[in-house]
Parts: C-alpha cells; sequence; structure tokens
C-alpha cells in the first residue's frame, strides 16, 4: 500500500476510514465545517513540517474548508472527487467517505496546489469560446471539464477561480475541451 508522506485534511473520522482502506497516510480531521483559530495553527505546523492535502466532500460544506485552509495557508494541495464518486450506497450525505479505494488512489494521483490569480492563464473570454458559458449546455460542460482535470464542478465564475489557482496550464485546458468536443460529436 503506498505511504503518503502529507498529512491529509477531511473533515471526519469516516472519511479517516476510507482513506486507510486506499493508502497509508496520516489524516486531520476538522470534524465538520468549523476550523477554529487552534485547527489552522496546527495545519499551518504541519505544512511546514509534512505538507498538507485538503480532501474535502465535493459540497457546499467540504468547499468552504477547502476555502478556509488555503486562504490562511499557501502551498497546500488538493484532491477533488466528483459528486458522484461520493454518493451513499444508501442513506447519508455526499461524501470521501463513500468513495471507493480506486477513486481515492484516483484523486491523490492527481493533486492541485493552488497558486495565486496574478498567474492566470485561461481567462472568462476562453470559457466563453470553449463553451462552458453562454451556453445551454454549459452547466454540462463545465461539470466535464472539472471532471476530465480532476478539479471538480463550479460555476463560471468559480471554474475560472479553479482554472487559474491551481494553476492549469493552458495547454491542458484545451486538451480537456478537445475531448469534451470529441465526446459530444459521439
Amino acid at each position: 500500500m503506498k505511504k503518503i508522506k502529507e498529512v491529509i485534511v477531511v473533515e471526519g473520522k469516516d472519511d479517516t476510514k476510507q482513506i486507510l482502506k486506499a493508502v497509508n497516510a496520516d489524516t486531520y480531521e476538522t470534524n465538520g465545517s468549523a476550523l477554529s483559530a487552534v485547527d489552522i495553527d496546527r495545519l499551518k505546523k504541519l505544512q511546514k513540517t509534512r505538507g498538507l492535502i485538503v480532501f474535502t466532500d465535493p459540497d457546499f460544506n467540504g468547499e468552504r474548508i477547502r476555502k478556509m485552509i488555503s486562504t490562511a495557508i499557501p502551498g497546500v494541495k488538493h484532491a477533488f472527487i466528483r459528486r458522484d464518486q461520493g454518493v451513499p450506497e444508501f442513506k447519508g450525505s455526499l461524501g470521501v467517505e463513500h468513495a471507493t479505494p480506486e477513486v481515492i488512489r484516483g484523486a491523490l494521483e492527481k493533486l492541485y496546489t493552488q497558486g495565486t490569480l496574478e498567474d492566470a492563464e485561461i481567462t472568462s473570454t476562453d470559457l466563453k469560446a470553449a463553451g462552458l458559458t453562454g451556453k445551454q449546455n454549459s452547466r454540462y460542460r463545465r461539470e466535464r471539464l472539472g471532471q476530465i482535470l480532476g478539479i471538480g464542478y463550479g460555476n463560471g465564475k468559480q471554474l475560472l477561480k479553479r482554472l487559474n489557482m491551481f494553476q492549469i496550464r493552458r495547454q491542458d485546458f484545451e486538451d480537456a475541451v478537445h475531448q469534451l468536443d470529441q465526446e459530444e460529436a459521439k
């Protein structure tokens, strides 16, 4: 089983259990969406000594935690699962705890580090030209693009911010749009 050097930040103990089925790693549980100043201080120390991978649920609270950590701690890595990969088999809420070990390993192989928006390569004009905004099927195309690139779903503004924060290169963006166009042509 692969050993992960960084500490993986998850929301709860069920997430930890599922992560440990996939990889050998240490986790830090936020216990929900309320991060305290103490949590942030601990996470800053962990980032300095081991590095952090933020691996939260693909929902509102998971995104909220991700933003809080990213704002407070530069250079953390991010792993994403798609919403459909975190759906419970029976009852419960959407989350990492419902992802298969294969999905978790795949997400941990495709990590992103947040950059600064000054490094932006992709513009809102690029999104419009790619049919990711302003068209009837733009929502689907954004969702699918997020899946292809492994950065999760976002509306037009959120997608643009993610593409640039996670320093998605123009060529990778164009390749993903090309793949999306080919899928739709079938």
